[in-house]
């Protein structure tokens, strides 16, 4: 994530993170869809190395998304740490 912001501060031409960033969110979004469907398609072929190589490639670009807007990591877990205990039912209709 560090590394994402630093590529976002001070790009450089050879930095897919930087030239990903400064194509704009729609692009990142765009690459955060089409990595989680990847995820799918790999899920349902059952190749556990394929689906490890795709799911780091989602993970990978959702930090891009977080870095974009400048959300640390620690924002998302701080999240699922509130949301550990509560039964699933129950949580969702604590946000509404």
């Amino acid at each position: 994530y560090e590394t994402i912001l630093e590529r976002k501060r001070a790009p450089t031409p050879e930095s897919y993170v930087a030239s990903l960033l400064k194509a704009g969110q729609d692009k990142v979004l765009k690459k955060v869809t089409e990595e989680a469907g990847e995820v799918i398609l790999a899920s349902k072929g059952q190749k556990r190395e394929e689906i490890v190589h795709e799911a780091a490639d989602l993970l990978f670009h959702l930090l891009v998304a977080l870095g974009y807007h400048e959300i640390p990591p620690a924002e998302i877990y701080q999240e699922l740490a509130r949301r550990f205990g509560k039964g699933g039912l129950e949580e969702k209709q604590s946000r509404w």
